[in-house]
């Protein structure tokens, strides 16, 4: 998975969303994504930071990179990591 990859998300009842990849970290040991719902040429651009979302990468036993849900106090630690990245590159400029 790559940063600026749109990828195809699938919920409980075979929806089928996607996904921009805007951001790939790493937060005590894990990987996580950093995703958007990517948007059309012609739509606005993402207004609401609530809409991103943040999926745990792991690996299955077949050798393949899967996303997984988070827990609540593992999506705010990884929230607050991404949030700090993205003031520290701010800084930067």
């Amino acid at each position: 998975m790559e940063v600026g990859e749109v990828i195809t998300l699938v919920d409980e009842e075979e929806n089928e969303f996607e996904f921009a990849v805007i951001d790939l970290l790493e937060v005590e040991g894990k990987k996580y994504a950093i995703l958007v719902p990517a948007v059309e040429e012609d739509e606005d651009e993402l207004e609401d930071e609530e809409e991103a979302v943040i999926l745990r990468l792991e690996v299955d036993e077949d050798g393949n990179e899967i996303l997984v849900d988070l827990e609540d106090e593992e999506w705010e630690m990884v929230a607050d990591a991404w949030t700090e990245k993205m003031e520290d590159e701010g800084s930067d400029e």
